[in-house]
């Protein structure tokens, strides 16, 4: 932040001038704090540089989320990562980057969590200081608070792109290949079950959301999430659900489950989850075994085989069943496995695509379709690399063909 003596000086000064009580707009705003600097840079030398940071800096304490705000309207800003009122780091083109700004205590840190909190009705204290919530322009935003954040307030948002990214976005970026590109649109059209896995920031709910976008607009979808961040604009006959945490006194909790099993009573034709963690898992993998074709999830994992091991604990954390059913049952509910990396360079890529063809020998069975072969760098260390499709095709052809769809045309 620019010069703190200058920037508490002028702010204390604006505030006592401006009247809460009416609405000043962004414009008066901006000429009253242009008077201030002025009249300060008689008695103390500003430079031309500190000016624009100092006008930046009390136009945002004043309007909206204090600093915040800053890295709100920059559109590269992809991660912002509050570590206590004075470490921020951001992510710009998948690198991590400290900035030079901080809040000007930990109290304000607070007063801006409790804003944002408050907005979507939720609350977050030291009683319970965990939560998760949003933006109004959808970011997802995840709250820590002391004691359990040892070192002061931690604050996470992550944000989406306001124009929601198109496969041919990621084809031209080279996250994917046309040919597998193609094949994932006509998949979703048949209504094949599609489970994206990746670590943490590979881009899963981007992918998500671009894959949801191949299905038929005259379809009912209900989508089911932590925190709504979907943006399936294109279906006129959705439904979006939000879980809800419970209250101070632990009542009122809605979770994922709750929500998919009230979704299969509401005449779905596909159900998306947008993320499983838990129990849920297994009311997802249900969903897809009674009648819902073409439903899509994501979860974390480190490739396929992970992926299916961390399904296999997920549900037994809230069921004791056999392994050998646990796994007959995701064999018979996902049709393809997508997984997502993020590569040294920062870059996003989709690693696999599998087709799971059976249980057998009390194993899921894996059918690798393309496979992701880095070929080197370039000379701006950027990983170069290809998506290849492999020698075997796709084996369950059902649904394509009681789609319509030749195998010829994958």
């Amino acid at each position: 932040m620019a010069n703190k003596t200058f920037f508490q000086s002028i702010r204390n000064s604006l505030i006592s001038k401006i009247n809460f009580a009416q609405d000043i707009d962004n414009e008066s705003l901006e000429a009253l704090i242009d008077n201030e600097i002025t009249e300060v840079s008689k008695s103390s030398y500003i430079s031309l540089k500190t000016r624009l940071s100092l006008r930046n800096d009390l136009f945002y304490s004043i309007r909206g989320l204090d600093i915040l705000e800053e890295f709100l309207c920059d559109d590269s800003v992809t991660e912002i990562m509050i570590n206590g009122y004075n470490h921020i780091f951001i992510e710009k083109n998948g690198k991590i980057h400290e900035t030079q700004k901080s809040f000007s205590s930990k109290e304000k840190l607070e007063d801006i969590i409790q804003q944002i909190v408050s907005s979507s009705n939720k609350r977050v204290n030291r009683s319970s200081p965990i939560v998760d919530t949003r933006l109004s322009d959808g970011s997802r935003v995840n709250v820590v608070l002391d004691p359990i954040s040892i070192d002061g307030p931690a604050l996470t948002i992550r944000r989406f792109p306001k124009i929601p990214l198109t496969i041919d976005y990621l084809t031209d970026s080279g996250s994917i290949s046309h040919e597998a590109a193609h094949m994932l649109k006509l998949l979703v059209a048949a209504r094949y079950n599609i489970f994206i896995s990746g670590s943490t920031g590979s881009g899963k709910t981007t992918f998500l959301n671009i894959l949801s976008g191949f299905i038929p607009s005259d379809q009912r979808v209900i989508t089911i999430e932590d925190s709504a961040e979907l943006q399936l604009t294109q279906l006129k006959n959705l439904i979006r659900l939000e879980s809800r945490p419970a209250n101070m006194e632990g009542d009122g909790e809605i979770s994922i489950r709750e929500l998919i099993k009230t979704s299969l009573r509401m005449r779905p034709d596909r159900i998306i989850v947008g993320e499983v963690r838990g129990g849920e898992t297994l009311d997802m993998l249900q969903a897809m075994n009674t009648g819902h074709d073409g439903s899509l999830s994501t979860g974390h994992g480190n490739n396929p085989v992970d992926m299916i091991s961390r399904l296999e604990t997920m549900i037994l954390m809230n069921i004791d069943m056999p392994i050998t059913a646990i796994r007959s049952q995701i064999a018979s509910a996902i049709d393809i496995m997508v997984h997502l990396g993020r590569l040294r360079d920062g870059s996003r890529r989709v690693i696999n695509i599998s087709e799971i063809l059976s249980f057998k020998d009390s194993s899921v069975i894996l059918n690798p379709l393309f496979l992701f072969k880095e070929t080197g760098e370039d000379s701006n260390g950027k990983i170069l690399g290809i998506l290849e499709k492999q020698n075997t095709a796709l084996s369950n052809t059902f649904k394509l063909n009681a789609a319509g769809i030749k195998e010829s045309d994958l």
